[in-house]
């Protein structure tokens, strides 16, 4: 789904003009990014967590020279579905 497919339907579910949702969504969408680098998780109601995730470093072997080499560690985003959406996953 595109951005604008996404402000179209939000629009449409709480009767708000298209610029009022876009607007809205830009805001979510800064609050969240602003809590994730602060360290904080966001639990989405119905959805899931997302959280940052420090992904620790590891050995690697090339397949073809055996060369070994080390992938530094790294902060990943990381969604969990909650149990709800799981559920719906399943019986899909």
């Amino acid at each position: 789904m595109l951005t604008k497919e996404l402000i179209g339907q939000i629009a449409q579910a709480a009767g708000l003009s298209k610029k009022d949702a876009e607007q809205l969504l830009a805001t979510t969408n800064a609050v969240m990014r602003e809590n994730l680098m602060a360290g904080k998780a966001i639990q989405l109601q119905g959805l899931g967590t997302l959280e940052i995730k420090e992904r620790s470093a590891r050995t690697i072997v090339h397949p073809r020279t055996g060369e070994r080499s080390v992938i530094p560690s790294k902060q990943q985003l990381v969604f969990r579905p909650g149990s709800g959406m799981k559920g719906e996953l399943k019986n899909a």
